[in-house]
């Protein structure tokens, strides 16, 4: 019982191992985590539309809940660049940003994720989240970040705007570029030279000046602090919300309140779309950067779990003023670097950010909104990764398509568009390829019992026997594929007496390709030619047993290839080397 109940809970599992080395290290990686957590949920609620404090109160609450039903050891749940973009698209279509409808409906959208990641993890759904193909998925986190990107220019450079796509957010920009604020232009762009140089400069810079590599890397961690505390001493010091500066302005000063999202049947289907398409974009980039991390150390993640996981996270996120959340990939490799043993560093990141709540907020008064677009767009950019084209080009021309068309569609007509488009193209392409499966005519190696392709290996063949290797499950896309494939193939070759299909990577035949595999045994008896099974593996066989086919099958099914080319051909069985006659003996 308590097996089964750690299983549901994974904190009753590492709970139980806690030590006083496991608390050490966990309370170190929270206060860097914490660190890095302040401004990036600012921002981030910032890029969703929404009031600063929501990326705090999304950052508290979920993290807890993930702690008690996830399984990763390092993963920091919590506001993300993509979800947050995502956010602002589907909400932004049902309600005016800013008001009291806008909140109400990221809260209901964060419930609708929620229940259906908790849906697919009590239904061991998890492997849906495979028909997204990574190719497809880094095109879109790519464009993603361009697009983000892009739309936090508006706040560097001081003027209004907005779009949903590339084109529109460019228009936007040229249209009020008159407007630009050279004083906060200044401080977007030094935010933005500054966080550059701190991701890319800072750590090797204090190493060398002699600090150990746990005091630099959390020196470097806060760099985006740092922004933070110099730009608004700036702003508050030199007045600058009187010289147009824009500045994030009162954020309450308590911790997550509770609330309730919208049960509204018209808000619920307006979303619903919108928060399956989080819900999966959110769980594949949660459990690509959870096994990573796991595998590092040797650990497990059960994907189902962190579906329930993460759901929870979610609808936790929803009663406590939040929105869609998900595994961060910086924050969690910054928690796994910075030493985290067990989801309790996520549990202490929260009180962290609970702290920060009720006591920091006053402070961020004076934050620029420019410096929190900076961190947005330094984050951003190391998303954005070109070179999947180039690597899809070289290896398959179908995957640099689906890559480039979801890249396009993306920046062209915004993320729904772009994910949506992603998952099509995800299953189109799978279908493609296994609509026209490899199929080779192979013969015997000679001096073996091993069986090649004939137009890449020097075999033997019988032009009595025609035998065919097909390297894919039979299902009925491709059925038709291979009924047509055979019927062309013995309309060439009149001598054809025997066509043996060799199952050997034949791991499912489903109802559609049994009766494609009926009309090539009836047509090639009405031939007078045999129709043979080899190497059919054990599963298959029994499904084919629940049917009439082995009985009305012209020909027969054998253990191995080789058994049937020896039947067939009228071969000798080889004689046994005399070692191998004694080692039997």
């Amino acid at each position: 019982m308590s097996f089964r109940l750690a299983k549901y809970l994974p904190v009753l599992d590492w709970g139980r191992r806690y030590d006083r080395d496991a608390l050490s290290n966990d309370l170190i990686a929270a206060v860097i985590v914490t660190i890095m957590f302040i401004p990036q949920s600012l921002a981030y609620a910032l890029l969703a539309g929404l009031p600063p404090e929501a990326g705090i109160y999304a950052s508290i609450v979920p993290i807890v809940l993930y702690a008690i039903f996830g399984t990763s050891r390092a993963l920091a749940v919590g506001p993300v660049a993509v979800v947050s973009l995502m956010t602002a698209a589907a909400v932004g279509q049902v309600a005016e940003a800013g008001t009291m409808g806008y909140a109400l409906a990221a809260l209901t959208l964060a419930f609708l994720s929620g229940a259906i990641l908790l849906a697919m993890g009590v239904f061991r759904l998890g492997f849906l989240a495979n028909f997204l193909s990574h190719p497809v998925i880094a095109g879109f986190i790519t464009a993603s970040g361009i697009l983000i990107a892009a739309s936090q220019l508006k706040h560097v450079l001081g003027i209004s705007g907005g779009g949903d796509t590339l084109i529109e957010v460019v228009e936007s920009l040229v249209s009020h570029l008159g407007q630009t604020n050279l004083i906060t232009l200044a401080i977007g762009l030094s935010a933005t030279a500054f966080l550059f140089w701190v991701r890319k400069g800072l750590k090797p810079r204090l190493r060398a000046l002699g600090l150990g590599p746990r005091m630099a890397d959390v020196l470097t961690k806060a760099g985006p602090v740092a922004a933070v505390l110099v730009t608004t001493l700036l702003t508050w010091g030199l007045g600058l919300t009187d010289r147009g500066v824009a500045v994030v302005g009162e954020v309450p000063q308590s911790l997550p309140p509770l609330t309730m999202p919208s049960f509204s049947p018209e808000l619920l289907k307006q979303l619903l779309v919108p928060a399956i398409l989080i819900s999966v974009i959110g769980f594949v980039e949660s459990i690509s950067v959870a096994q990573t991390l796991a595998a590092k150390k040797r650990q497990r993640i059960d994907p189902d779990q962190e579906l329930i996981g993460l759901g929870a996270a979610n609808l936790g996120a929803a009663f406590t003023g939040g929105y869609p959340v998900t595994g961060g990939f910086a924050r969690s490799v910054v928690n796994f670097d910075a030493g985290a043993e067990t989801p309790a560093a996520g549990a202490f990141t929260a009180v962290g950010l609970a702290i920060a709540a009720v006591a920091l907020t006053p402070l961020v008064y004076f934050l620029p909104k420019a410096t929190l677009a900076a961190t947005i767009i330094v984050a951003v950019l190391s998303l954005v990764d070109f070179s999947i084209l180039g690597k899809t080009w070289k290896y398959s021309r179908a995957d640099f398509f689906a890559v480039a068309a979801t890249i396009l569609l993306t920046l062209g007509f915004g993320v729904e568009t772009g994910v949506s488009a992603g998952v099509i193209l995800s299953i189109g392409l799978h279908l493609y390829k296994t609509s026209r499966p490899h199929v080779a005519e192979v013969g015997l190696v000679p001096g073996t019992q091993h069986f090649r392709n004939i137009n890449r290996h020097k075999v033997e063949t019988d032009p009595k026997i025609l035998s065919l290797r097909v390297d894919e499950s039979l299902y009925f896309v491709n059925a038709r594929f291979l009924e047509d494939l055979v019927q062309d193939r013995i309309a060439q070759d009149c001598p054809i007496r025997h066509v043996v299909l060799m199952c050997t990577a034949v791991n499912a035949i489903d109802y559609s390709a049994l009766e494609s595999l009926e009309a090539i045994n009836t047509r090639l008896k009405d031939l007078g030619i045999g129709f043979h099974l080899s190497e059919v593996k054990g599963p298959v066989m029994d499904r084919l047993h629940k049917t009439h086919f082995l009985d009305e099958l012209n020909g027969r099914v054998f253990q191995s290839q080789y058994d049937a080319w020896r039947s067939l051909t009228g071969a000798p069985r080889p004689v046994p080397a005399p070692s191998t006659v004694a080692a039997n003996a």
